[in-house]
């Protein structure tokens, strides 16, 4: 069920991958308990469906539940952890939290360069992801540089 989730999310499907999700998201949290790593992965899929339908403050909520979880199963810098830090990132940045989003990515985005390099796709990601909250600031400050050497 979790895959044809997978699938209608990523087809635009977002109420028939919620529905999956919800009952996805229950059972694991029956059978498997609430901080076992497939209940998190579940629980974050469906705050990314609540998110691809705007809905900032249900998605916000559950990515703060994931990031909490995965932290402590998991440990701050896991990089399951900081991909919860930076979908709550850029969670807040939709939402116009635009100091609550940078502080967020520039943690993340400095942790991801210690525990993956520079150069690793998710780093990169990263990097991006604080380019664009920058750029939202429109403040015409100049970013630090995260790639500089």
């Amino acid at each position: 069920m979790a895959n044809l989730a997978s699938t209608y999310h990523d087809q635009g499907r977002w109420k028939a991958a919620e529905s999956l999700l919800v009952q996805v998201t229950e059972v694991r949290k029956r059978v498997l308990g609430e901080e076992h790593l497939d209940t998190l992965k579940s629980t974050g899929n469906l705050a990314l469906t609540y998110s691809s339908q705007g809905r900032w403050e249900e998605a916000e909520a559950l990515e703060v539940q994931v990031k909490e979880a995965t932290k402590r199963v998991l440990g701050e810098e896991h990089p399951d952890t900081l991909k919860t830090k930076g979908n709550l990132a850029l969670t807040y940045l939709r939402q116009g939290r635009l100091q609550e989003a940078e502080a967020l990515e520039v943690q993340v985005t400095e942790a991801k360069k210690r525990v993956q390099g520079e150069e690793h796709p998710d780093t990169l990601l990263s990097v991006d992801n604080l380019a664009l909250t920058y750029s939202k600031q429109g403040s015409g400050r100049k970013p630090r540089c995260y790639n500089c050497k």
